[in-house]
């Protein structure tokens, strides 16, 4: 088996059980300011797929991804309605970053690849995006636009720490 799809499916796998069982038991009372966030990170197999992978597989897998998660947290498809359209911009903003020698195929946007800078732009984009998208989901109506912007914007600066370290420690080079 090439050893990209290996390191994938071991990603996707992992990072599933971290977020259903580490980080979704990390729930607080909804009614205090702390019931305002949740550590999301399984985007991150979506970010660090290569960057030549067909559109169609792309958006697949972020279904699968979030369709995953939302198996195990009891909810309806907000997971993966995020994880697709992820999935779905990740090609517009790697066009948007694409450095003046294009990427090298078959390879992933990691840290390592994009330097420090690039990498923190690509993955603050797209899990801006996505946790965005994910509370609009979860909440579904106009009406609650403030705590759809106050989760958002905790949520994303309770997880982005957590895919700073990840880069640094694990520093995927596949």
């Amino acid at each position: 088996m090439n050893s990209i799809v290996l390191v994938n499916i071991m990603r996707f796998i992992g990072l599933v059980l971290l977020q259903v069982i580490v980080l979704q038991g990390l729930s607080f009372d909804n009614n205090t300011f702390w019931g305002y966030f949740h550590i999301i990170i399984y985007p991150l197999f979506i970010l660090l797929l290569p960057h030549d992978i067909p559109n169609w597989a792309l958006l697949l897998l972020g279904f699968l991804i979030g369709i995953s998660v939302d198996i195990f947290y009891g909810s309806i498809g907000v997971h993966a309605a995020a994880a697709v359209l992820t999935s779905a911009i990740r090609p517009f903003i790697l066009k948007i970053l694409e450095p003046k020698g294009g990427y090298v195929p078959g390879q992933s946007p990691t840290r390592y690849r994009l330097g420090t800078a690039m990498y923190l732009r690509y993955t603050s984009i797209l899990f801006g995006v996505h946790i965005l998208w994910y509370f609009s989901m979860e909440l579904f109506t106009i009406a609650y636009l403030d705590k759809i912007l106050i989760r958002s914007i905790v949520t994303f600066f309770v997880s982005m720490p957590i895919v700073i370290i990840h880069a640094f420690l694990i520093n995927p080079k596949n």
